[in-house]
């Protein structure tokens, strides 16, 4: 199997596959059979930068064409991508570079900086350079033969008790998503999809362009920041039919916009965590429909959802999807991970799950008709506006500041991320102020990457703790 030859060579080259936006507001079409050649062309100056089946390409670029081309290039010869989320800051992929020992980073020069040294890099220059049909071009590499089981893609977990683990999925993950993809995302051939999620996530590799074409529709990447109503504005201008955002941007678009109908949109879809019922009614007043909630992990891939075609129950994650198997011990969401052709293969260290029944560490509870409710986490992870953060890396930025002696990190209630991060901080020396509170979070957004860092910041005297010495974080939680 190869996906260039699966999917991309069994469509008409005249496919539109990619509609790419600017952060001006600039589009511009890629059809399949450019972005075939294209990414061939990118493939063999992988090649003759000493890549190979096998090895690992990182990214640090945002929703631009250089990602997709990039990805598409591993698929073709058989290396393994690892997009990065390009926030992350040196600690952080300094973290990923010694798990993972890529070959090779394609990224944008200002985020290329961040890498430890001895790390080869290619900036999107040198890609442009590749791309140019004008100028002397690489032999593209083979299409390589690829077994189901032949490593693709490596995405990192948040961490909860320690450092994030790199997370390997086979082949079979790419095509493996067509199940999610018909049955929970719901593009359809000849429409227009657009998952906001920014790269470097599990749920970006597979719903920003694997859905869409799986499906027979065309992806909107969008290299921007977040605006609310530039968002609407865009959504409307492209006439996109599926829209896929985490939770936080339909509250934010909901309270910092004023919603109005769009004429082509046809469904929308959301996960990461419920939504509350406020933002759907605002949703469905505006615009006739509600977001359908999903659910995965990095491990897993999609689990649940609210399916195509079916009622959605608001706040709830949807029934397990078409074959995926699942139950409920002592509260405890579990899957059968042979049911599931987007479970992983292995941890970067190499510890595989061979029990027949994967623990996501999710509190859910099942109602009469077999739909899911998420009612939280077994672990300490902080889910916040779509991201899921370690307290650890946190605590770990905090610690490396000289006038902190301990540090936990919690969540904390916010109505338009979900929750934020908390830290409850000891001072070695010092005083509490709100000066040092503010120092304190921007070293943490110079240690690791900005999205992690505490937006509210308290002083304690001591921490609470086990009789082990372990800190009690539900305790700072106030549970």
């Amino acid at each position: 199997m190869n996906l260039i030859e699966d999917l991309l060579e069994r469509s008409p080259a005249s496919r539109l596959g990619i509609v790419a936006v600017d952060g001006e507001a600039n589009r511009r079409d890629w059809h399949f059979g450019e972005l075939i050649a294209c990414s061939a062309g990118l493939s063999g100056a992988f090649a003759a930068r000493g890549v190979g089946r096998g090895d690992v390409v990182m990214t640090l670029v945002g929703n631009r064409i250089e990602w997709v081309l990039t990805l598409l290039a591993c698929w073709r010869m058989g290396a393994v991508a690892l997009p990065c989320n390009t926030m992350l800051r040196r600690h952080d992929l300094e973290h990923r570079v010694a798990a993972a020992g890529p070959k090779l980073c394609v990224g944008e020069s200002a985020l290329l900086g961040e890498l430890p040294p001895g790390i080869p890099t290619m900036d999107l220059d040198e890609v442009a350079r590749v791309l140019d049909e004008d100028l002397p071009q690489e032999t593209p590499a083979a299409i390589e033969p690829m077994d189901p089981g032949d490593p693709a893609l490596i995405v990192f977990t948040s961490g909860t008790t320690g450092a994030p683990r790199g997370v390997v999925h086979a082949y079979r993950y790419l095509l493996g998503q067509r199940t999610q993809a018909e049955h929970w995302f719901g593009s359809r051939g000849g429409e227009l999809a657009w998952c906001t999620t920014a790269t470097g996530w599990a749920k970006s590799a597979r719903n920003v362009f694997l859905a869409p074409w799986l499906t027979g529709a065309a992806a909107v990447i969008h290299d921007g920041r977040f605006d609310p109503a530039e968002r609407l504005d865009i959504i409307e201008a492209l006439g996109v039919d599926v829209l896929c955002m985490a939770p936080t941007e339909y509250r934010m678009l909901a309270r910092r916009t004023t919603l109005r109908a769009l004429p082509a949109l046809r469904r929308m879809v959301s996960a990461g965590e419920p939504l509350d019922p406020e933002t759907i009614a605002a949703w469905q007043a505006a615009t006739g429909l509600e977001p359908a909630d999903g659910y995965g992990q990095t491990e897993t891939g999609h689990v649940s959802a609210n399916l195509v075609g079916e009622p959605i129950k608001q706040g709830s994650m949807g029934v397990p999807l078409p074959g995926i198997e699942t139950r409920l011990v002592e509260g405890e969401l579990q899957l059968r991970a042979a049911s599931s052709p987007t479970f992983f293969s292995h941890y970067l260290d190499g510890e595989r799950f061979a029990e027949e029944w994967w623990p996501t560490g999710d509190r859910v509870r099942e109602d009469e008709d077999g739909y899911l409710f998420f009612e939280g986490r077994d672990d300490d992870i902080i889910l916040s506006a779509g991201y899921r953060i370690g307290p650890t890396e946190v605590e770990a930025a905090l610690l490396s500041h000289a006038a902190v002696a301990e540090a936990a990190a919690v969540a904390a209630p916010d109505p338009d991320r979900g929750a934020v991060v908390k830290a409850v901080v000891v001072l070695r020396d010092g005083e509490p102020s709100d000066e040092l509170a503010r120092e304190l979070q921007e070293h943490c957004k110079r240690e690791t990457a900005p999205y992690k860092f505490p937006r509210i910041v308290e002083f304690a005297a001591e921490l609470p703790k086990t009789s082990t010495g372990k800190i009690r974080r539900a305790a700072l939680r106030g549970e």
